[in-house]
């Protein structure tokens, strides 16, 4: 069996959408293995997958969206003044993005 040595960013999308579900990441390598092989690209190791699911799990909890931040003021858990936040607020980072660098 061979193992890919570079992830195409449409496998790395596919491994960031999987990664929002709550399943283990076993399964998630699974369906990872064979969306590879339904692109026909090579398939990736279990130790890579695991290590970008960790990635784009933590790329999720550190983004704090628009939502949240209007969440937070109509709550008053944020002052009005947080409205300037929604004016300097990045776009979610990407993991095919953060594989880039």
């Amino acid at each position: 069996m061979r193992f890919a040595s570079h992830f195409p960013p449409r496998l790395l999308d596919f491994v960031e959408d999987a990664s929002l579900r709550r399943v283990p990441i076993a399964e998630i390598n699974r369906s990872v293995g064979e969306e590879a092989m339904r692109l026909g690209l090579t398939r990736p190791s279990y130790e890579r997958v695991r290590q970008l699911v960790h990635e784009a799990r933590a790329l999720q909890r550190s983004y704090v969206s628009a939502v949240e931040i209007l969440g937070d003021i109509v709550t008053r858990k944020l002052s009005p003044y947080a409205l300037k936040d929604l004016a300097t607020l990045q776009p979610r980072e990407r993991l095919r993005d953060r594989t880039r660098k």
